[in-house]
Order: structure tokens, then sequence, then C-alpha cells
């Protein structure tokens, strides 16, 4: 038995090392989403827990409800895309975080 590994990858062909980088790579993504779900999951959870106690929480949950919809095909119109823009700006600047 030896200590030194040995890279099979090196062995296959360039199709065969394609597609195993490929499979990797899916596998690592569907491992993100997978994680930013539970996140997610956690987040909202928080956000339901107690009603707003002020304005800045308020803001805090509807800044996050609209980089959702920012997402969505139906936010994708170049009009949605400013207003959701300029409504983000305005929490920020009204929250006094220019």
């Amino acid at each position: 038995m030896t200590d030194k590994t040995i890279d099979l990858d090196q062995h296959r062909g360039m199709a065969a090392q394609k597609a195993t980088e490929l499979r990797r790579l899916l596998s690592n993504v569907e491992a993100d989403e997978k994680e930013l779900r539970i996140r997610q999951d956690e987040l909202e959870t928080q956000l339901l827990a107690a009603p707003a106690v002020n304005w800045h929480d308020a803001g805090d949950k509807a800044r996050y409800l609209l980089n959702l919809f920012a997402t969505t095909t139906a936010a994708q119109d170049p009009r949605r895309q400013k207003l959701i823009a300029a409504v983000l700006a305005d929490f920020k600047r009204l929250a006094g975080e220019s």
C-alpha cells in the first residue's frame, strides 16, 4: 500500500474528464441550492415570528420580498426593475443608510 494518491482523471479521455467535472459542478450547485433554501426558510421563519417593531424592521421585510420578486420573470420588465431599484433606494435613504 502507498500513501501516494493516483489522479484517475488523468487516465481518462477529455470527454470523460469534462463529464466528470460537469457532474461535480452540478452536485455542488445542487448542494448550494439546498443550503440556500434552508437558510431562506430559517430567515422567513424569523421574519414571520413577530410583527415589525418599527419602520426599519418593516422595511427590512419589504426589502426581502422585493428582492425575491426581482428574481421572477414578472419583474424582468425594465420599468419594474427601475421601480424596484427606486423603492429600495428610498428605503435606504429613509433609513439613513445613504
